[in-house]
């Protein structure tokens, strides 16, 4: 099963921390001072470099290293 955006369930924001979710029970974190999603809300358990293509990442940034994650 290949994954898109569509699979990703956002839980919102608190304090720069985003959360998704995917259906199957993946818990997805990233803060907007990190260079990697991680599997808790520390980043200390990264799993994906999120790509920057130019300046700061962006929510959109960390959605697609989540889907790169998922589809490894």
């Amino acid at each position: 099963m290949r994954f898109n955006n569509s699979d990703l369930i956002y839980q919102g924001e608190k304090s720069g921390l985003h959360n998704w979710h995917t259906a199957n029970g993946n818990s997805f974190y990233w803060h907007t001072d990190w260079l990697n999603i991680a599997e808790d809300m520390t980043g200390h358990k990264a799993l994906e470099k999120v790509d920057i293509p130019k300046g700061k990442a962006t929510k959109a940034d960390a959605e697609k290293a989540i889907l790169k994650h998922l589809n490894k």
